[in-house]
């Protein structure tokens, strides 16, 4: 070996060995490879560049500007945008309804759902579109999220065998019109018997192998917080006969007046939190809001006080008064319930909500004040705060960034798991997915389509710019960023080739069926290091050469190369869709191996199966 490819061999080596053994984070583990990489190209060595060309240093960051890490941001900020809708919450309750509280079958399920999905559209999109649902099946049916993440990893990569969509089969495609001499590129179909057959095998032994296999984590400690739902927090601050909706009928004398001049505030104790008004929000109105006829009223205060305004045109109740009107008023509008505390140190203990002119500045009303053990629903504004008090307050979402900027404040939002779906942004959503895939299909670069899509939902108002900020997964990008590097690195040194023309020596003597079977194992093998998407480009030439070499049919090598790109069973670095998986199940290295190996090899034992059927080999 040359001196570039042990010196990589090393790098790429000991920084694993320690990812292995928990001793090192995995992102930190491809930054400090990528660096050290571009550190030996500054000095001379021949790592990413020609030797001698220290301005080709620069190549270790150039996993940053991949397409990958762009779909990958993309596709982050786009399934917010779906979860925050409703939509993910309702595939989960699909799912969970389709497999009830059943180990296997809710492992069967997302695995089958992510590999249905991958058909049509990119792996890492699949799995990043069905992960929010399954985080939410975990919560509700108490079943550890690193035993449902896996198969949706596993799902994704197993569909994406079986379809002409993903990266490795275009390219492995792509390559058959260029060889010499050329032969006729695959079909759209070319991937689905075969590739059909692994994933098929591959999703019922997760359903049978995988509550054994996979791990017992103990999720992160920032997914193991469980917020109330909202009606959760309606019960423990005892709001169920504190909270109405008041309709305003037409010939009610409080049509025309202010919200002052009512005397729903002073005279009857009520406090307003917000006014439905010609399909749209107003939010702690002000006292110089007038009333409509038509107008909704969502009200916080006694039962008694309440049914007096029956004596003024007004229809009170507590069940929906129509749609979208929802009970409670609490779902459904922008609207949620939130906790609030005083931060430690804050000065503004012993102050009241009305002297620090709390609605008008953050848009919340408090509804209930949890002090001493039991629950304040009075004139909660005019009580001193203390710390330990816990305010319920209800707002818009909208305002929710105002509140917790302020260092005085703590903010605990509640879990929207009971929340009804908001049409209007799910079809946005959905709709913005939907119209990425087709332009994907219809040959629109993937990474723009994306890109395009999650800039437009955050203009259409489905999440705001912070919000999407916050839905990446900053670890997974790191780490694809630096791994990719590593790629670079093993074609440049020449590695990946000698890797390649070895394996390809070694089975060539066995025939075209063995030729499959050995460009499928070592395109496997690469996979784990590499991606699919370089991994195709080095052994996809040589595999093809070596079936027109030998008379074998060059499309069944491609198909069994390309197939050979999704076998990312053996490491959570193989694959983008894995590494979206170990943060939320709290995943080790050796838990994809441990799991992995046993699928890798049944794959390979249905790829022989389906050349032999489907190919004649």
């Amino acid at each position: 070996m040359a001196r570039e490819q042990i010196l990589l061999v090393v790098l790429v080596g000991l920084p694993l060995i320690f990812v292995a053994a928990n001793r090192l984070r995995m992102d930190l583990a491809g930054l400090i490879i990528a660096a050290l990489l571009g550190a030996l190209q500054f000095f001379g060595l021949g790592m990413l560049g020609p030797a001698g060309t220290p301005q080709a240093a620069t190549q270790a960051l150039s996993g940053f500007a991949q397409p990958v890490i762009i779909t990958l941001i993309s596709l982050f900020i786009l399934t917010r945008g779906l979860d925050k809708s409703g939509v993910t919450r309702w595939i989960a309750a699909r799912v969970i309804a389709l497999g009830g509280n059943s180990e296997p079958k809710l492992i069967a399920a997302f695995a089958g759902a992510t590999a249905l999905l991958s058909l049509f559209m990119n792996n890492l999109a699949a799995g990043a579109l069905v992960l929010p649902s399954a985080m939410e099946a975990a919560r509700r049916t108490k079943i550890r999220p690193s035993k449902l993440l896996i198969p949706v990893a596993y799902g994704s990569l197993l569909g994406g065998s079986a379809t002409y969509f993903t990266t490795a089969s275009i390219i492995m495609s792509g390559l058959l019109p260029i060889a010499r001499p050329p032969q006729a590129a695959l079909n759209v179909l070319a991937f689905t018997p075969t590739g059909g057959l692994i994933a098929l095998v591959g999703i019922v032994y997760l359903a049978i192998f995988g509550s054994r296999l996979l791990p017992e984590r103990v999720p992160a400690s920032e997914q193991l917080i469980m917020r109330p739902t909202g009606p959760q927090l309606e019960e423990l601050y005892q709001l169920r006969d504190r909270l109405w909706e008041a309709k305003i009928q037409s010939g009610s004398p409080l049509v025309g007046k202010t919200l002052s001049e009512s005397g729903i505030g002073e005279r009857l104790g009520l406090a307003v939190a917000a006014i439905w008004h010609a399909d749209h929000a107003v939010f702690s109105p002000h006292p110089s809001h007038s009333i409509h006829s038509g107008d909704i009223l969502l009200l916080v205060g006694h039962p008694d006080r309440v049914e007096q305004l029956g004596n003024q045109g007004v229809t009170v109740g507590r069940e929906p008064l129509g749609e979208p009107f929802k009970p409670s008023g609490s779902a459904g509008r922008d609207v949620t319930f939130i906790e609030v505390m005083l931060a430690p140190h804050s000065p503004l203990e012993k102050q009241t909500l009305k002297e620090l002119d709390f609605r008008r500045k953050y848009g919340f009303t408090a509804v209930a004040l949890w002090h001493q053990g039991a629950s304040r629903r009075t004139n909660v504004a005019d009580f001193p705060l203390e710390f330990g008090d816990s305010l319920l307050m209800i707002g818009p979402r909208s305002r929710l960034p105002d509140l917790e900027h302020n260092p005085d404040y703590i903010v605990l939002e509640s879990d929207h798991a009971d929340d009804a779906i908001h049409l209007r942004n799910a079809l946005i959503s959905a709709g913005i997915i939907l119209a990425a895939i087709a332009a994907s299909i219809a040959g629109f670069p993937v990474y723009l389509s994306v890109l395009i899509g999650a800039v437009l939902s955050i203009l259409l108002g489905v999440e705001n710019a912070q919000e999407a900020f916050r839905s990446v997964e900053w670890t997974a990008v790191f780490l694809i960023a630096g791994m990719y590097t590593v790629s670079l690195a093993m074609v440049q040194t020449g590695l990946a080739r000698e890797l390649g023309n070895l394996m390809t020596g070694l089975v060539a003597q066995m025939g075209p069926l063995g030729l499959a079977g050995g460009a499928y194992l070592l395109t496997a093998l690469l996979t784990q290091l590499m991606g699919g998407q370089v991994t195709a480009l080095v052994t996809g030439p040589i595999a093809i050469s070596a079936a027109i070499a030998m008379g074998a049919n060059p499309q069944a090598i491609a198909v069994a190369t390309a197939i050979g790109c999704s076998a990312s069973f053996l490491t959570p670095i193989a694959h983008p869709v894995n590494i979206l998986m170990i943060a939320p199940a709290n995943y080790s290295f050796k838990d994809f191996f441990r799991i992995g190996w046993p699928l890798t090899i049944l794959s390979f034992a249905a790829l022989l199966l389906g050349m032999v059927l489907f190919w004649r080999l």
